[in-house]
Order: structure tokens, then C-alpha cells, then sequence
């Protein structure tokens, strides 16, 4: 499946969706998309995303958050998922992006590619899975991204191509300070 297809499906008509991106592909393909001020992109620090939307979702338990990142940041974060699990945001939405390699690095495989199953770790750690594997469900699934009840973990089998690098802002305080200001928080 094209991964930048199912992100542009899933964001579409996003409102006012809080948008927490991983290192690398999955932040080129939210971009792709539109920057917006309510994407938090993360630059450095594999394996952080998931923790940064739980924490996000904690501390905003009004609002809608979604993770959008790939399989080598929640290999990195697996005990972020039992986190999750434990803290049950039910405003928290993981969208994992599997492709089976390392995209930011040079394209190595990763262990989903030797069969670890990121979707049955999810599940073991008490979040709702729901897999997919082509675009046919991706209406469905924005329905849940945006107003399902969380914590959501959608495992995305998605193409390991390598298409084309679309950079926001690498500003690190620039961003967070545009994030929060969007979010109606305060520095």
C-alpha cells in the first residue's frame, strides 16, 4: 500500500487534530500533506514518538491526538505501548507506518521484516489494532483516527519505496512554540 496515500486519506479534513510525527518518512508524508501548525514533528529521538503523543493525550484529554510514525520508532518503543496500555488514553491514535526497514538510514530491514509483529505487541499491550494492508478500509479508519475510542493502533503494511523527501521547518523551537500557541497552550 502507498503510505503517503493512506496518511493523505487519514489527515484529510483533519480540523483540529493534534498530528505527533516520527523520525524520517513519516514526517515527509504528513507534510506532503500540508504543514500545519498542530504538527509536532520529531527530529531526533527514535523511538519517542508514541511517549510524546501519550503525553500529549494525558495532558489534553480534550482534544484528539494522532501518532503517525513507522516500525522502526515503535520497535524502539515498545515499552511505550505498555504504557499506553496501562494509561488507556481514550483520545490517542497510533498510526504505524510498517514497512519493514529503516527508511531514514539506507533502507536496512528491520525486525518486522523477520516476522515480529508490531500489531500483535499492540494488542498484548491493550490497545484496539485494527491492520490493514490496502486503501480499501482507510475511510473506516480516519473515522477512528478522528472520534474513535483509544488508545487506537493502526498497523499499516504500506510499501517500502522510497518516494520523495518533503521537509518541514527543522527549527525545533519554532515548532514548539507554533505548536503551542495552535493548541491554545502556553510556552
Amino acid at each position: 500500500m502507498d503510505r503517503r496515500a493512506l496518511v493523505a486519506r487519514l489527515l484529510k479534513d483533519r480540523g483540529d487534530l493534534m498530528v505527533v510525527t516520527g523520525l524520517g518518512s513519516a514526517t515527509y508524508d504528513v507534510v506532503a500533506c500540508g504543514d500545519h501548525p498542530l504538527n509536532f514533528y520529531i527530529w531526533s529521538g527514535l523511538g519517542c514518538t508514541p511517549s510524546v503523543g501519550l503525553g500529549l493525550a494525558l495532558a489534553r484529554p480534550d482534544r484528539r491526538v494522532a501518532v503517525v510514525t513507522g516500525d522502526g520508532d515503535v520497535l524502539m518503543a515498545l515499552g511505550s505501548l505498555a504504557t499506553i496500555g496501562v494509561k488507556q488514553p481514550e483520545n490517542l491514535a497510533i498510526v504505524c507506518l510498517d514497512n519493514g526497514h529503516y527508511s531514514a538510514t539506507g533502507m536496512q530491514p528491520s525486525a518486522t521484516s523477520a516476522g515480529i509483529d508490531l500489531a500483535q505487541a499492540a494488542a498484548g499491550c491493550r490497545l484496539r489494532v485494527e491492520a490493514v494492508s490496502d486503501l480499501s478500509r482507510a475511510d473506516e479508519l480516519r473515522t477512528l483516527l478522528h472520534a474513535g475510542r483509544g488508545p487506537i493502533f493502526i498497523h499499516a503494511r504500506v510499501d517500502a519505496d522510497d518516494q520523495k523527501r518533503i521537509l518541514p521547518s527543522r527549527d525545533g523551537v519554532a515548532i514548539k512554540h507554533r505548536f503551542l500557541q495552535a493548541a491554545g497552550t502556553r510556552a
